[in-house]
């Protein structure tokens, strides 16, 4: 089964191209705002690593493991913005949500608009029960974009993710099918 392609009013999320994206990718996450911001992008970006990156998108689609999708503008989808996936816990109809968007692009609302398709599709398509979300507790940006989005704020969970040698505050996010569907 081929990576879906989701729209929203102003955004394409589509599978990457790792011929035609992997060097966006590492010019965008390679930001140090980036990486700081979340638990696995690398600082500095590696280069060769935006490539080895997408080549894992599909094998984990077809296994039911995860969906991560390119976001781009609908007026030219070719050009990437930021990233977005789950990974999927099928045993429990779960998924965790997990973005970012290029900084040229903050302030947008892409974060938002992104989340929100894909909770749609996750939900809808995928029949998952729950999608959560986590972000680092002095991010809070991410948790007004997980509010916007109708997740509800569960919790902190104190000192539970390593970034850089240094323990972070992760506050959790989730929404209910049932919930979110009505």
């Amino acid at each position: 089964m081929s990576l879906p392609t989701l729209e929203s009013e102003r955004l394409v999320l589509r599978p990457f191209d790792a011929e035609a994206d992997a060097a966006a990718v590492e010019r965008l996450a390679g930001d140090f705002a980036i990486a700081d911001a979340t638990l696995t992008v690398p600082h500095p970006y590696p280069a060769g690593a935006g490539a080895a990156w997408i080549a894992t998108h599909a094998e984990k689609w077809a296994s039911g493991s995860g969906l991560t999708l390119a976001i781009a503008s609908a007026e030219n989808p070719a050009d990437v913005v930021g990233a977005i996936g789950v990974s999927i816990t099928a045993e429990h109809r779960r998924a965790e949500l997990g973005y970012w968007i290029g900084v040229p692009y903050w302030g947008r609302g892409y974060a938002t608009e992104a989340s929100r398709a894909l909770l749609r599709f996750g939900f809808a398509e995928l029949a998952l029960h729950r999608i959560q979300a986590r972000h680092f507790l002095r991010n809070p940006a991410s948790g007004r974009v997980l509010e916007k989005v109708g997740m509800q704020f569960e919790g902190v969970m104190r000192g539970s993710l390593r970034k850089w040698d240094r323990f972070e505050d992760a506050a959790m996010y989730a929404a209910l099918a049932p919930e979110w569907l009505a």
